[in-house]
């Protein structure tokens, strides 16, 4: 019995993808900039051309370096591009940061572009879910379960890595973009979501991007910041100098105290100690 190469294999998966994406005569995107929405919405615009509709979510949980990327993207790739407001921050079982905030945020979402989809008549919904979130505390899948939402990425079996890979052979900018994930993600559950938060949580973030550091996460713990940064530049973060200034920054923010987890930066470490399961 052959097995089929690795290649090849993606090859197929491709064609899986780019079959499915035909069978749509439109279809809205969610597009966040990230990376496998990015893919998507690149794919369905090469299979769908302008009936491929890529729609960016905009709210005070959206961080300006996602949009800037988006916007982006739109413009060098020739999508049919367009921003609609959210009002997840309105609803108050999204601000109480309960363990399932993500199906509040995207039932949120879905919500908006389901009367979108409506206006337009577009049938069809689909997402950057991949073949690797299956095993992932996600409960902004059920959310997508009840508008109907489909995933040609899982359902073709692509996996992040798969993305990565034909996003680089795609030209697309995003190809080695680190994960990424809502402001509100970095706020310990029960603790309320408030713009004042996520405003604080992004300058904090921006201030480690523009000296240098690729994965970062600042973990908001009231007046604690405590910071993630990818272990490969943790000897750079814990420079005299670096930290001195990161700390100067952040305290500039509102922060009173600013602290390095050793451990680095873990996807999903706000998680840890909570009993979660696949959604």
């Amino acid at each position: 019995m052959s097995v089929e190469a690795p290649a090849t294999a993606l090859t197929s998966r491709e064609r899986r993808l780019h079959d499915l994406l035909a069978s749509f005569d439109s279809v809205i995107v969610a597009f966040s900039g990230g990376v496998d929405s990015a893919y998507l919405a690149w794919a369905a615009t090469q299979r769908l051309g302008p009936a491929a509709l890529c729609v960016t979510a905009d709210s005070p949980s959206y961080p300006d370096h996602h949009r800037r990327l988006a916007l982006r993207i739109a413009r060098e790739f020739g999508l049919h591009h367009e921003f609609v407001r959210t009002a997840e921050m309105e609803r108050p079982e999204y601000r109480a940061n309960p363990v399932d905030r993500c199906y509040h945020c995207k039932h949120e979402l879905y919500a908006v572009l389901s009367s979108l989809a409506a206006a337009r008549g577009i049938p069809a919904m689909v997402d950057g879910s991949n073949a690797d979130d299956r095993g992932d505390y996600r409960p902004g899948r059920k959310a997508a379960r009840e508008f109907g939402v489909r995933s040609p990425l899982d359902e073709s079996d692509l996996t992040k890595a798969d993305i990565r890979e034909l996003s680089r052979l795609a030209g697309l900018p995003t190809w080695d973009e680190p994960a990424s994930a809502c402001l509100s993600s970095r706020i310990p559950y029960h603790s309320e979501v408030t713009g004042e938060k996520l405003r604080m949580i992004e300058r904090a973030e921006t201030v480690l991007r523009d000296l240098g550091f690729r994965v970062c996460r600042v973990r908001h713990h009231d007046t604690l910041a405590r910071l993630e940064i990818g272990l490969d530049q943790m000897r750079r973060a814990l420079d005299p100098n670096v930290r001195e200034r990161i700390v100067r920054e952040l305290r500039a923010i509102g922060y009173e105290h600013v602290a390095i987890d050793p451990r680095g930066y873990r996807m999903g470490s706000l998680n840890e100690g909570v009993r979660l399961r696949p959604a």
